[in-house]
């Protein structure tokens, strides 16, 4: 007598595959819709405008950041001098 074991092979389930199908749709139609920003309201602009949202909101700041910046890095940057390398103009 033959005992071999019968190998069986699942078919996929048609409700699983469309609610795969489905969910895929969307979170396509929700990362396409997140996309469709018309850019900044006229009423929306004075928020925007103000200092606490500048990207460098202290002047200082960035005039330190760009003296150390240039003096390790020894370039001019469009200004006047240029460090050596080492710290000193």
């Amino acid at each position: 007598m033959n005992t071999r074991k019968i190998q069986t092979v699942k078919i996929p389930n048609k409700k699983a595959s469309t609610r795969l199908f489905s969910a895929l749709c969307v979170i396509t139609a929700l990362q396409l819709g997140g996309c469709a920003n018309l850019g900044v309201q006229p009423w929306e602009r004075d928020l925007l405008a103000k200092d606490e949202m500048a990207l460098n909101a202290d002047a200082v700041d960035i005039g330190l950041d760009e003296h150390i910046y240039f003096s390790k890095e020894g370039t001019s940057g469009g200004r006047s001098f240029a460090g050596g390398g080492c710290g000193c103009n």
